[in-house]
């Protein structure tokens, strides 16, 4: 095998374990790897590959890493995910809601829904506010 072959199959090998690690590492050096596996390709022998390998390896997990871990935890913490982000939204009846259930549309999807309270009813046409979505069930509370 040639050296450059060598460090493409590693950078691969690398770059596959990430999904067992999640923490960006493995990536890392893996895109060192195939930094390394280019640089052997181009200019030829080991000696440059592992240069190479020496040098973008630590800068990106030293610089890129961080950024990246910063920037993915942070959508996580600010993005609310799946039912989550449809809770508070305001939707449009259209099947009447009491107790027994009832039908709203939130930004154009049709969804179940039951009054907070159960003896309140809301009739067709009215405003609510989604305080949360149960299941596949939104819960609402008319506006006013």
């Amino acid at each position: 095998m040639t050296p450059a072959l060598i460090w493409l199959v590693v950078g691969l090998a690398l770059i596959a374990a990430e999904v067992l690690s999640g923490e960006f590492v493995l990536l890392m050096l893996g895109g060192g790897a195939l930094a390394a596996a280019g640089v052997t390709f181009l200019v030829g022998g080991p000696v440059a590959g592992i240069v190479a390998f020496v040098v973008v390896a630590p800068l990106l997990v030293f610089a890129v890493r961080p950024a990246l871990r910063r920037r993915l935890e942070h959508q996580i913490e600010d993005g609310r995910m799946h039912h989550r982000a449809l809770e508070g939204r305001e939707a449009v009846v259209v099947a009447r809601v009491d107790g027994n259930g009832g039908r709203v549309k939130i930004g154009g999807e049709v969804w179940s829904a039951r009054p907070v309270h159960e003896d309140d009813v809301i009739d067709e046409g009215r405003s609510v506010l989604v305080v949360e979505i149960t299941g596949a069930t939104a819960v609402v509370v008319a506006r006013d």
